[in-house]
């Protein structure tokens, strides 16, 4: 978003909303009713508004209305700070998002930063941790050259996050994105997906196919897990990189590309060398700029926003999501997440089930599947027991 406007208004901790959306990357303003007529908006390219339910109703009496106030504001993003056990309607057209939060009802954490997230319109990358946003800032310096990156972490991490975030980020950002695992795709299928084919190159290439790296040109191809890939791949991949530019199968005719590689692994790639899977020479060549991603228990700041963006990915988006209690949260975040993300998605997942729409609750969330399924074989072991008897 490119300015968050905060309405002073009836607004309780206006300066706490401001400073939390700044903390999370946001440009923000303030201003009160009275001043929006001479609120300068020229450089503004699209915004958000967060106001009070009676700074709303103010809008709404007014011979513009609300919605003509977010039009001449460019607010395609509004945020209702209602009243605990008050709610009005909101009548007319938007171009965008309504979120009505309480936060007196949610706590004014959790609702902060669901505020965050709805008003982040590219939901790039769910943060709140200092190291995750020096990372960001690391990437975003990155993103404006042209270099070839190399991405480490742990699995479940966020590397194809990351590697979009640089996407976003860069000059390429209008053309393609595509995202290939290397681990995922047979060696033999995998050299004609990347590379393409002419006509009759093997058995069933009845049509020509240009291949992902041609696909990607102008734009930014992703190879996850890139230390999956085989020997043979390895050369013919070192030597895109180099010349920058691909020979399809059965061809003789090289074509040129303009491709930004970003390659990830969740192994250390020295050790990948000094074993003999992986060619030196490539290495040197992807890791022209090195990024790591970190496990999420280092990083527990940013345990909320992740979870925040899961549950509106998995409840259809920030107008349903549920309410979670403090003691949940700090149940959340005092865990240490070997499974990092995926983990969280799951034990959020079962949440949702358990919760049935209610506010999510500490008991809701089922993190130590293990001692669960120990429970019920100790269970199930007992009722064998006395039925035997």
């Amino acid at each position: 978003m490119s300015m968050v406007l905060c309405l002073t208004d009836h607004l309780a901790d206006s300066e706490a909303w401001t400073t939390h959306l700044h903390m999370r990357g946001h440009e923000t303003a303030m201003s009160d009713v009275k001043s929006l007529t001479a609120l300068k908006t020229d450089g503004w390219d699209r915004a958000g508004l967060l106001l009070s339910q009676d700074a709303a109703k103010t809008l709404a009496a007014d011979a513009l209305g609300l919605p003509g106030w977010c039009r001449k504001l460019k607010a395609d993003r509004i945020i209702v700070v209602d009243k605990a056990g008050e709610k009005f309607q909101l009548k007319g057209e938007f171009n965008g998002s309504v979120l009505r939060l309480t936060p007196s009802k949610q706590g004014w954490r959790y609702a902060a930063e669901v505020a965050a997230r709805f008003l982040d319109d590219e939901q790039a990358v769910a943060a709140g941790d200092p190291q995750t946003f020096n990372l960001l800032r690391l990437a975003r310096r990155v993103a404006a050259s042209d270099v070839t990156v190399m991405l480490v972490g742990p699995t479940g991490t966020g590397k194809e996050v990351v590697s979009k975030f640089l996407h976003r980020a860069s000059k390429r950002a209008r053309e393609a994105f595509i995202a290939v695992n290397c681990a995922a795709v047979p060696d033999t299928m995998l050299e004609a997906l990347l590379f393409g084919y002419e006509k009759g190159a093997f058995t069933g290439a009845h049509t020509p196919n240009k291949g992902i790296f041609r696909a990607a040109d102008g734009g930014t191809l992703l190879l996850d897990e890139v230390s999956e890939m085989a020997p043979h791949l390895q050369a013919k991949f070192l030597r895109v990189l180099q010349e920058k530019e691909v020979t399809p199968l059965g061809g003789s005719k090289s074509v040129a590309i303009d491709v930004r590689v970003i390659a990830t692994s969740n192994r250390y790639m020295m050790d990948e060398v000094k074993a003999g899977r992986f060619r030196e020479d490539l290495y040197y060549r992807l890791n022209v700029f090195p990024l790591a991603t970190m496990a999420l228990s280092e990083r527990p700041g940013d345990i909320l926003p992740i979870s925040i963006s899961l549950l509106a990915k998995h409840t259809g988006g920030f107008p349903t999501i549920p309410e979670m209690t403090d003691e949940a949260i700090e149940k959340l975040e005092a865990y240490d997440w070997p499974g990092n993300v995926r983990e969280l998605e799951n034990v959020l997942q079962r949440a949702l089930v358990l919760s049935s729409g209610a506010p999510i609750e500490a008991d809701h969330l089922m993190i130590d599947m293990h001692g669960h399924i120990a429970k019920i074989e100790d269970f199930d072991t007992s009722r064998r027991r006395v039925a035997a008897r």
